[in-house]
């Protein structure tokens, strides 16, 4: 289940909780650089550019390392400036609300575009029975939008806790829904900054799976550093989507989303920092009971522990380190491997260089 700023920049750190080695700058203040040997990005800059920002701040889990750069961009149009200035080599990483993501505590080297905040329009689409979402929009509040505009099929997104661009790069879904099932269309960005539109008929959609078709040929853009260059056209993220509606209730869907939230409170560990679900589901079974007949349920490695309410959540609860959460998901996959011959595969997102020695199982 699920699927990370907008502000100018404080004069001074004093008065903030920010992190004593971030460092902040308006964008638009400085003729900046974000490597050595980086083009200078563009003085039309309306967002926020900060340097060596701590991710545990923005993913859920509240651990980690930080990354090199963080840009919070102002909208899609200064999302789009900031693209087209960044060096071709630069790695870019887009992050909603961080609620399916662990960075290794060693850091993550290049740039993190938070779209939360920024990427924030949502309304009904004049042809009616569509609602239009960007990309930071959380998924709850369209679940909660589309009911008061008496929508209905969209409920399951208020037990998804991430945000519309998450939600579609995974096809995040629960209680038998997915984002893919509502989808009329999508609209993507590339490392130029150019827009498109595409359907689900351009992508492989699978069970928390969401991939590109390749579209014949590789094509090499200008300025895009051949690492970049994969089996479709561009490397692309999603911005925004049309999700298709029919009219029904709006009091019943307003019914079915407290059901589904009250289920959510009553089974998973929600007053924990926690990712959601760790693992997919193995076809035909669920990954919370084969780690729970391993005996796992409450094991501990350092401040991280698999929750004894649910065995397929792993929560921070007390100062955990990224290491603490890799080594009991590492666990929880030899366990079931050699219990079951079952390999289980993390639905949730690693990335990053560890540091030091990893934790111990």
């Amino acid at each position: 289940m699920k699927a990370a700023m907008l502000m100018r920049a404080p004069q001074a750190l004093r008065g903030t909780n920010r992190h004593p080695s971030a460092v902040i700058l308006p964008a638009w203040s400085v003729d900046m650089k974000i490597a050595d040997n980086a083009m200078p990005i563009g003085a039309n800059l309306r967002g926020q550019l900060r340097h060596n920002e701590p991710m545990a701040r923005h993913v859920t889990w509240r651990a980690g390392g930080g990354v090199d750069h963080a840009y919070m961009p102002a909208d899609l149009a200064d999302l789009q400036e900031f693209l087209r200035g960044l060096p071709a080599a630069e790695p870019v990483h887009f992050v909603g609300l961080g609620s399916n993501l662990l960075v290794r505590d060693g850091g993550l080297r290049g740039t993190v575009i938070f779209t939360h905040r920024a990427l924030k329009q949502l309304h009904v689409k004049t042809r009616g029975g569509e609602i239009y979402a960007e990309a930071g929009v959380a998924s709850p509040k369209v679940a909660r939008f589309a009911a008061l505009h008496e929508l209905v099929g969209a409920e399951f997104l208020a037990g998804i806790p991430g945000t519309v661009g998450g939600a579609l790069a995974m096809n995040a879904g629960c209680y038998g829904s997915e984002t893919w099932n509502i989808v009329a269309r999508v609209r993507t960005i590339d490392r130029r900054g150019q827009l498109r539109e595409r359907t689900p008929e351009h992508y492989q959609i699978g069970y928390r799976t969401v991939i590109l078709k390749a579209e014949g040929e590789r094509r090499k853009v200008d300025g895009i550093h051949p690492a970049s260059c994969i089996l479709h056209p561009s490397e692309e993220w999603f911005v925004a989507a049309n999700f298709h509606l029919p009219r029904g209730s709006g009091d019943d869907s307003r019914r079915r989303i407290k059901e589904l939230l009250e289920r959510r409170i009553a089974t998973q560990p929600l007053s924990q920092p926690n990712a959601g679900s760790v693992f997919r589901n193995p076809k035909g079974d669920y990954a919370a009971r084969l780690i729970e007949i391993c005996g796992l349920k409450g094991h501990a490695i350092g401040g991280a522990v698999i929750s004894p309410k649910h065995a397929n959540f792993i929560v921070n609860r007390d100062g955990a380190r990224a290491a603490d959460i890799e080594a009991l998901i590492e666990l929880a996959q030899r366990a079931v491997e050699e219990k079951f011959g079952i390999k289980l595969e993390c639905e949730v997102k690693i990335i990053g260089e560890a540091t030091g020695e990893r934790a111990k199982a």
